[in-house]
């Protein structure tokens, strides 16, 4: 069986294209040559900077012949008919079998495709993948029709096997496939000729070009982490910047260069920013302060001066930056000192957040509102939640936001802590915008959670109250994740809280009951994420108290525990068998039975040992559901399983007499209305 071997050979792909484009191509080969009959046993994908290539090892060496068999018209149908089954089929009227059916005679076509080479296929299928290339942007070049992300300079296609390798015929926009690549644009720029994938891997490395993505990281990684150490410094992690460098460079060259002595003093938070945005560098930090005071450039190629003429360069680029990011940053510290935080958030009242909503100031005096109104409840002072709420967006009008909005926040806690104000008001500064997403981190300082509740519901009951709702997979104001993040400071925090009362302290208009339906939904993504099935959740927004998510939360979660256990599971049983006998009856008769159950008229021991245990439950589930004790409420239920179940092994329902009939059915309503009282065990599938 041979392997494949393809590489399609550029200049620069885009870093944050490369991981997509390498697995798009593996997809729509391997899938192109199993539906034409090759089937193989395993397949990689890579990308660099300059190429995208494709492994593929223990290729059928030939599609196997293939045999169908298909129905055609009747033997009398019109001659336009059997020719167009014929043309579709592709055989002559001679090949054609006629067969004895319950409708008369059918004709039958027997359709044989014979088996073709791999190379054949693997053409065929490269082409089309090349021609139909899903890039994100694409652009064409010279005087080809080729579209390719950027332009592509040769294609190296060949099946290698223990007789040798050989180059598949193919030629795509006057680029014909060979067996040769090239190596580093600089240090290795000669062609190199290959036999099979690990010589071409091994070639390239002699070429300084690193193949794999995850080794050029892991190799950033390693010696950027070495040489800080080295120094009792840490690079500060940032995975998502060392795939983007990793994607920029062929043959990474990691160099530690140094920050001027005279932007050490700027927030930490400013110079990773900076630096990151504009010159893909890493930070790194002193352990023991906590300032940034070196970084990390990764080079594409080794120097005869090991670097020294790229890290000047570097930090003489680095300096120009971060002049402006220390003039933006003593700017605002000045606005701060003359004006106030407050102050230096008056001009949001020229910007408007929505035309139907008012300007950003309207939106901060109701938030500030707001959170006076949710303060007790968060146990926060309410002036500290107030004084928060009207300075914590403060800083989208300082110019290091403008210039760097991800500093959203950060910034406030630094110019609150500027201008004097708690530590309680400054965090809020910062950490009000989160939970921003399902991993991010919830708050639990008290004025931190009741500006966070605050600002997240006064975007939601705005939206709702002027119908701007999410719709199907549009959500253009990202409703769905204040939702979830409100959901989350109250569930992590604890809060008993009606959200229907929070709804009316809101944006007036907001329609209470559909947002509270739409919170609902938000909560059954949030639970099932953590392996609560959406029947028990329904069978806990049917009770009372719905609005209460920290209380929907819990016993939710009490009644999945019970579920999962044998009392529990079997429990659910004897329930429904109970209802359904109950709500029959009660239909046929005309009548609710929902009192007088008595045991003086019981015959059996069962039905004694059922009023008994239905007595124990009921004297431990009350005092369990007002003291809010979900899990000690749910495992009195549990504890009838045995007896219910002993009932129905033993007792005829539907008995003879009509004073025991009646003392049955109404103790069978004692269980309904004893588990119906927990959670709507009826909703409970199964």
């Amino acid at each position: 069986m041979p392997d494949l071997l393809i590489e399609l050979f550029s200049e620069e792909i885009p870093a944050r294209m490369q991981k997509r484009a390498a697995e798009d191509l593996k997809t729509l080969l391997t899938n192109a040559l199993v539906d034409a009959g090759l089937t193989y046993a395993s397949a990689g994908c890579f990308a660099t900077p300059r190429r995208l290539a494709l492994s593929i090892d223990g290729l059928l060496a030939q599609s196997p012949t293939t045999t169908e068999e298909r129905k055609g018209p009747r033997v009398d149908a019109p001659e336009k008919a059997i020719e167009g089954f014929l043309r579709g089929a592709g055989v002559t009227r001679d090949q054609l079998e006629a067969r004895d059916e319950k409708k008369g005679q059918i004709y039958y076509a027997k359709i044989t495709r014979p088996g073709r080479p791999a190379a054949e296929i693997v053409a065929e299928a490269l082409e089309t993948a090349i021609r139909s290339f899903p890039w994100p942007k694409s652009m064409r070049w010279g005087t080809g029709t080729l579209k390719w992300v950027r332009p592509l300079h040769s294609i190296l296609c060949i099946l290698s096997s223990e007789e040798g390798a050989e180059v598949v015929p193919l030629t795509v926009d006057g680029i014909s496939a060979g067996n040769t690549t090239r190596g580093h644009r600089f240090m290795g720029p000669d062609a190199i000729t290959v036999h099979g994938f690990d010589d071409y891997q091994t070639k390239l490395k002699r070429a300084f070009v690193m193949l794999d993505g995850a080794e050029r990281a892991e190799h950033i990684w390693h010696d950027a982490t070495n040489q800080a150490f080295a120094l009792g410094l840490e690079v500060v992690e940032d995975k998502g910047l060392l795939a983007e460098v990793s994607g920029l460079v062929e043959w990474p060259v990691v160099l530690l260069g140094s920050i001027g002595e005279a932007f050490l003093d700027l927030p930490p938070e400013v110079l990773q920013t900076s630096m990151k945005e504009h010159q893909k560098f890493f930070s790194v930090r002193n352990p023991k302060t906590g300032r940034i005071e070196k970084f990390v450039t990764v080079a594409n190629r080794d120097t005869a001066d090991q670097g020294a003429t790229i890290l000047a360069g570097n930090q003489k680029v680095l300096s120009a930056r971060l002049s402006d990011a220390k003039f933006f940053w003593e700017n605002d510290l000045r606005t701060v000192e003359r004006q106030g935080l407050e102050g230096m958030g008056a001009p949001l009242g020229n910007v408007t957040f929505h035309n139907k909503l008012g300007s950003q100031a309207d939106r901060i005096t109701r938030i500030a509102a707001l959170a006076r109104t949710i303060a007790p409840i968060v146990g926060a002072d309410a002036d500290e939640a107030d004084v928060a709420a009207r300075v914590a967006k403060s800083d989208l009008s300082s110019e290091m936001v403008y210039e760097f909005p991800e500093l959203q926040g950060i910034m406030g806690r630094y110019y609150a802590k500027r201008a004097a104000l708690s530590d309680a008001v400054a965090d809020a500064c910062r950490d009000h915008y989160s939970p921003l997403g399902p991993s991010d981190d919830v708050p639990t300082a008290p004025v931190t959670v009741a500006v966070a509740l605050a600002d997240k519901l006064d975007t939601l009951t705005g939206f709702w109250a002027i119908d701007e709702k999410p719709t199907g997979s549009k959500d253009p104001f990202a409703l769905r994740r204040a939702a979830l993040g409100v959901i989350r400071l109250i569930v992590v925090n604890g809060l008993s809280a009606s959200l229907s009362d929070l709804f009316g302290k809101g944006f007036a208009g907001a329609d209470a009951a559909d947002l509270l339906s739409f919170f609902h939904d938000r909560l059954k993504v949030f639970l099932k994420d953590q392996g609560i099935r959406h029947d028990v959740i329904d069978a806990c927004l049917a009770m009372e108290g719905n609005d209460d998510l920290t209380l929907l939360v819990k016993r939710a979660t009490a009644l999945s525990d019970v579920l999962g256990t044998d009392d529990g599971a079997n429990l659910i049983q004897g329930f429904k068998r109970a209802n359904n006998i109950l709500s029959k009856e009660e239909e046929k008769d005309g009548v609710e039975y929902s009192f007088g159950a008595d045991v003086k008229f019981c015959e059996t021991d069962e039905e004694r040992a059922l009023f008994a245990a239905l007595d124990a439950a009921e004297a431990q589930i009350n005092p369990a559901m007002a003291a809010q004790d979900f899990a000690a409420a749910m495992q009195a239920m549990a504890s009838l399983r045995a007896p219910i179940d002993a009932f129905f092994e033993a007792v005829q329902v539907n008995a003879e007499s009509e004073i025991i009939r009646r003392n049955r059915l109404n103790l069978l309503s004692r269980i309904r209305t004893t588990c119906l009282g927990v959670a709507d065990l009826t909703r409970i599938e199964g």
